[in-house]
């Protein structure tokens, strides 16, 4: 495959050539810029030019910008941004024998959605692989005239790029299917509850390792990655697991479109490397916040689906990733994660891609209301293990984030416990008149480990009052 390498240098001497200011793609008709900031726009033009930004909310102090473009031909703009509004707006752009006019502009939320094919596939679903309830969403997509989308698409490069396509475009039935599922739900749902336009940026590549995400210089302080090894065919590794290169190609050439926060959908790729993925997440999420220039944009991430890995469904290596992700969203500041265990049908134990995108994306709008819009009433914490104590054939566990207790009541379904010889039985699980749980099994005499559907496909049944299920996990540490 022939590969298209275009850097600063090629661009300026473009550029230089037509004297005009260009643009890119993510900056044109149609786009959201985030409310109540300052949103950054660029593009190139002759070296030193005068660029001049006027929005067509110019009557308010500081939104005309006059900037000059630098030495490689590249200007910069951070224009002053009003409340949201549903209100078309447009910005013009002049200097440098140009005179270009943005419209169809609204002023939002803007978010920043990435990982792999869970967070890639669209409502048009994938091939065999349905979206439930897509046909609904893309039929009804024209009530939400407030939500645009660009969707960066798939490519890599050893090298960081200037430029990539991507164009905004309006949601409505035509363009609705090709737009992310979990990403739409998510913009769906936080337009229903914050009431303004919402701008969601997919940049996202199925199959994609955490590692592709990061820059060259962070990847090459991993002992268990070679670059340069998988850059000269050295080592061999799959397409969609090379390190940097999603992150070069797809990531670098909109890095500082001013966003709200990130959404983040990957790990399956990550499965086996369990021990370092929280570290390397931190690295990511660190690493994006520098790029953008705030350190306190908020990360929400989504746990991984369950799946027959290894092609054993009682195995650990899937439970053992989402163990991970929970431990980075806990060392992760401004950082959260929305479980996923409860939502698999039992036939999708070989399909990866499972079909309920909508219940994910609320889960993320959700937890956005909560944590940062300040709507700390909405659903947003899961119940989790807190304590436990064991005496004899029983294990008794307390839970926060319960208020109203677990559901069902009756039947607390997922739990398993072990002896010393470390094998694990299903257990009967009931909640006393003190509200502890009690967890035995007949065939163990002496408990000494808990373990809640922690394995590669186990569905959750376990929610607390408000629906969202309890994390899974483990007291052991074989």
């Amino acid at each position: 495959m022939r590969k298209y390498i275009i850097t600063a240098t090629v661009l300026f001497a473009c550029f230089a050539a037509s004297a005009e200011i260009t643009l890119p793609e993510i900056i044109g008709d149609n786009m959201v810029l985030q409310q109540q900031g300052q949103a950054r726009l660029w593009g190139w033009a002759t070296p030193g030019s005068e660029i001049t930004v006027t929005p067509s909310w110019s009557d308010q102090a500081g939104t005309v910008k006059t900037v000059k473009a630098g030495e490689d031909g590249r200007w910069d703009a951070l224009v002053t941004t009003p409340e949201a509004t549903f209100t078309p707006q447009s910005v013009s752009i002049k200097g440098d024998n140009s005179d270009i006019t943005i419209n169809n502009v609204l002023i939002g939320e803007v978010w920043l959605c990435s990982g792999q094919s869970n967070m890639e596939m669209p409502l048009r679903g994938f091939w065999t692989q349905p979206v439930e309830g897509s046909a609904q969403a893309i039929a009804y997509s024209g009530k939400y005239p407030g939500i645009r989308f660009v969707t960066i698409p798939k490519s890599g490069s050893y090298e960081p790029l200037a430029t990539t396509p991507g164009r905004w475009v309006e949601c409505n039935p035509a363009n609705a299917p090709g737009f992310s599922a979990v990403a739409y739900f998510f913009a769906q749902s936080l337009t229903d509850i914050l009431n303004v336009p919402v701008g969601i940026i997919v940049c996202a590549y199925g199959g994609s390792k955490a590692e592709s995400w990061l820059p060259a210089e962070v990847v090459n302080t991993y002992a268990d990655f070679d670059l340069e090894g998988e850059r000269t065919g050295a080592v061999k590794v799959d397409d969609w697991h090379r390190a940097a290169i999603r992150y070069n190609s797809m990531l670098h050439p909109i890095i500082g479109y001013t966003v709200r926060g990130f959404l983040w959908n990957q790990g399956e790729s990550n499965v086996g490397a369990h021990e370092v993925f929280p570290g390397h997440m931190l690295d990511l999420v660190t690493t994006w916040r520098r790029l953008w220039n705030n350190d306190s944009l908020p990360f929400y991430q989504v746990e991984i689906p369950g799946w027959n890995y290894e092609d054993n469904p009682d195995g650990i290596s899937s439970a053992l990733l989402r163990e991970a992700q929970h431990k980075s969203a806990e060392i992760i500041p401004d950082c959260g994660i929305v479980s996923t265990v409860d939502l698999l049908y039992p036939y999708e134990l070989e399909d990866i891609h499972a079909r309920r995108k909508q219940p994910i994306g609320e889960r993320l709008a959700f937890m956005a209301a909560a944590k940062t819009y300040g709507m700390p009433t909405i659903a947003h914490v899961y119940p989790r293990l807190t304590d436990i104590r064991y005496e004899a054939d029983k294990a008794i566990m307390r839970f926060d984030n319960v208020e109203g207790w677990l559901s069902p009541n009756d039947v607390l379904e997922g739990f398993e416990v072990a002896g010393e010889d470390r094998v694990f039985h299903p257990a009967t699980t009931i909640m006393n008149a003190n509200h502890d749980f009690i967890a035995s099994s007949p065939e163990v005499s002496q408990v000494c480990a808990v373990r809640y559907c922690f394995k590669n496909f186990n569905i959750g049944k376990v929610h607390s009052m408000e629906g969202l299920p309890l994390i899974p996990f483990r007291t052991d540490q074989w």
